[in-house]
């Protein structure tokens, strides 16, 4: 039987995330437009710096250390492959996809990934959709163009790198359950060596194609905020979350950030709601809560190779 608790505990670190996740799509405009940063070094600062902050906590708790060196072949390869797609091309893209047009486009786009991750998780995780997790979905994609309809503003560039970020976003849905359902490593460890990979990638292509960047105390501040609370802590929780949440739900559950992206910006860049923009806001929330209420009535499915039901626990209790 699935674990209720568990499942609302998990959904309210996910949220929790997703609003320090909204959050940080003003940051990230701030720093290119106010402090000139180039993005992809800016993202590779920001993930850098996060994963210094992770692998300090990991390496000093004996047991996580321990965990590390107890990593297989084959768990070692899907951690730098969530590494490569999550954090190196998922978040390097919407930085570039941000510089170079409006955010509301680039969430407009991710905010079909609930829908791809739907078509992909019955294959690659044996958690086949419901009928009324697949209608959830497609209610946030409506919502989601009944809210930007009027506000699309596109580029070449912003285009690619938003439709890059997009198929990242699912592919690093579905890996990033499949690696924490397993239940073999700590969040705190898997968060840490993937960001490491994933973040290494991003600097270096940044540094090497826009050069190194001259850093004010402003933009060094906002990078530091972005690195250990939006990226260290938050990674951390969300992997926490995806013990317990499927990757339909939890790649629904992101998807509130439209409704707190929209209200960010009318707080603090006086964007006003229209009628139209209201009902995507509500046609997105009715969506995610199909979505969420229709997966919280079936087990989680055990990780392939395994028998029985999903034993729940917190991970870093380990210790």
């Amino acid at each position: 039987m699935p674990d209720h608790r568990s499942t609302r505990v998990a959904l309210a670190q996910a949220l929790l995330v997703t609003v320090l996740w909204s959050s940080s799509w003003l940051l990230i405009r701030f720093g290119l437009d106010d402090e000139g940063l180039e993005p992809v070094t800016f993202a590779g600062l920001r993930y850098v710096t996060a994963a210094l902050v992770l692998l300090g906590a990991v390496g000093a708790g004996p047991a996580r250390r321990a965990a590390i060196r107890r990593i297989d072949r084959s768990t070692a390869r899907r951690l730098v492959l969530l590494g490569v797609i999550f954090y190196a091309v998922t978040q390097g893209a919407q930085f570039v996809a941000i510089d170079h047009q409006p955010a509301a486009t680039t969430s407009l786009l991710l905010s079909f990934t609930p829908l791809i991750v739907a078509a992909g998780s019955g294959i690659a995780l044996a958690e086949p959709p419901t009928a009324r997790q697949v209608g959830g979905a497609i209610a946030v994609a409506v919502g989601a163009v009944a809210y930007f309809g009027d506000a699309l503003a596109a580029t070449t560039i912003g285009m690619i790198a938003a439709l890059c970020g997009l198929a990242g976003n699912a592919a690093g849905s579905l890996l990033g359950r499949r690696v924490n359902r397993d239940d073999t490593l700590p969040s705190s460890v898997i968060t840490a060596l993937s960001m490491t990979v994933g973040a290494v990638i991003l600097l270096g292509v940044g540094l090497a194609v826009e050069g190194v960047p001259s850093l004010s105390v402003r933009a060094w501040a906002i990078v530091g905020w972005l690195a250990v609370v939006n990226t260290a802590v938050a990674n951390t929780l969300w992997n926490r979350s995806l013990r317990h949440l499927t990757a339909v739900q939890s790649a629904a559950v992101n998807n509130t950030m439209l409704i707190q992206i929209a209200v960010l910006a009318w707080v603090f860049l006086d964007e006003a709601l229209g009628p139209l923009q209201v009902a995507g806001i509500v046609c997105v929330s009715a969506g995610v809560a199909v979505v969420q209420l229709a997966g919280s009535r079936r087990p989680v499915a055990p990780a392939p190779g395994r028998s029985g039901p999903q034993r729940s626990f917190d991970p870093d209790t380990t210790k």
